[in-house]
């Protein structure tokens, strides 16, 4: 009997599915759809098909002898944060930019697809490179679909980005508590395949033993926070939090209604009470730790217990863009379903170098004023994750699939 045994997709293949992924998560959406912008902290879809590519041509096919961009003056248009590379569009106006048009973007990704084919080697000196770019580029695939859903949400029409797939209902697991006896654990990326330098080096740290609970909290567990007054008692606040969501006038997670339904990527749907509460700040995160006599993980805590898992969960699946229910027993929803906030503020690890030139303004210049979530989404892509991988946002942010796994002491 012959065994047969899936090697790894190539550098060539796996550029071409995530190029692929990216063009069919915009196919669902008109022209009009893919050049709105909501807010600032988000970017119209089309944009982000340009800056990916962008990012290939700029940072990859910029540094071959003779090449010629497709049109110069996409490089201050898709620019999104390098200062290096010059002047750039306002973040803030990106939703401006009706030229150039969708088709004329998908012209733009045909060219540097072409111009990388020549590349994609698996033993090229730009391998690596082109891996980071990859890497990117699925960042911003999570990207196009919480902001055309903060898009939708804002339009009256409350539209759907996709049918909704069949319900699944069912109760999620009682609430239990996985322990970790401490000690000094080894945390950060181990060396063996691709990581953002924002994950190295790898290092020593001291934990206290600590319990996890063995899943994250639901939408019925969040309610109860909400309906004992959570969001009226400063008690359970951080000073900062309290005062944004008075300013605010936050009264429940982002995208939920009054009556009992909130809107999805498939538009709006009954509230299910066993789905991981999602789209909270972690302000608001921090408050229902308190008001539940709890707190909320450290990164380190989480990874000491998530390297333990097997690498799976409810990642992005274009059928059902959406978390769900926990299910079994153990340890569940450490990757996938709702990114969890911690309690560790985005830092850099000791010893840490940002990468030369730059891309060394990928990641270190925003270690200030953010704080880690770990774990990945419904929306993060298959295979993009790891017990290592740091996602950071201000501690305000509510657009992301953002939900609270709650953690104690165990002595």
């Amino acid at each position: 009997m012959t065994i047969h045994v899936a090697s790894a997709p190539s550098l060539a293949e796996r550029y071409a599915a995530t190029r692929r992924l990216s063009e069919a998560l915009a196919a669902r959406l008109s022209p009009e759809d893919q050049g709105v912008q909501s807010m600032a902290d988000a970017s119209p879809t089309k944009w982000h098909l340009a800056h990916t590519t962008w990012f290939f041509e700029t940072m990859i096919l910029g540094a071959l002898p003779g090449f010629k961009p497709f049109d110069e003056r996409f490089a201050y248009l898709f620019n999104s944060y390098y200062e290096g590379f010059g002047p750039r569009h306002p973040r803030a106006q990106r939703g401006l930019l009706t030229r150039p048009s969708a088709a004329e973007i998908l012209e733009y990704r045909s060219f540097v697809d072409e111009k990388m084919a020549k590349l994609l080697d698996d033993d090229h000196p730009l391998a690596a490179l082109i891996v980071l770019g990859i890497n990117h580029e699925e960042q911003h695939q999570e990207l196009i679909l919480t902001d055309i859903k903060h898009a939708f949400f804002c339009n009256p029409l409350l539209p759907a980005y996709s049918p909704a797939p069949a319900r699944e209902n069912r109760a999620a697991p009682a609430l239990d508590w996985i322990e970790h006896d401490g000690g000094i654990v080894r945390v950060g990326h181990d060396g063996n395949g691709f990581a953002f330098d924002n994950e190295s080096p790898a290092h020593d740290v001291l934990l206290r033993p600590f319990r996890l609970a063995s899943r994250a909290v639901t939408n019925r567990e969040y309610r109860a926070f909400m309906d004992d007054g959570g969001y009226a008692q400063p008690e359970f606040w951080l000073s900062d939090g309290w005062a944004l969501k008075q300013r605010e006038g936050w009264r429940a997670p982002l995208y939920w209604f009054d009556d009992n339904s909130v809107f999805t990527l498939h538009g709006v749907q009954p509230l299910d009470p066993e789905e991981p509460v999602a789209h909270v700040s972690f302000y608001e995160a921090a408050a229902y730790a308190s008001w539940a006599g709890k707190r909320l993980a450290t990164e380190f805590e989480w990874e000491a217990l998530a390297r333990d898992q097997p690498l799976r969960g409810r990642l992005l699946d274009t059928n059902r863009l959406h978390p769900l229910p926990a299910s079994g027993g153990g340890m569940q929803q450490m990757f996938g379903d709702v990114w969890e906030w911690t309690r560790s503020s985005y830092d850099p690890y000791p010893g840490y170098r940002p990468l030369e030139g730059a891309l060394g303004e990928y990641n270190g210049k925003f270690m200030v004023g953010q704080m880690v979530l770990r774990g990945g989404s419904c929306a993060t892509p298959q295979g993009h994750i790891r017990a290592s991988y740091r996602n950071f946002f201000p501690p305000s942010a509510r657009w992301q699939f953002s939900g609270i796994r709650l953690a104690e002491d165990a002595s």
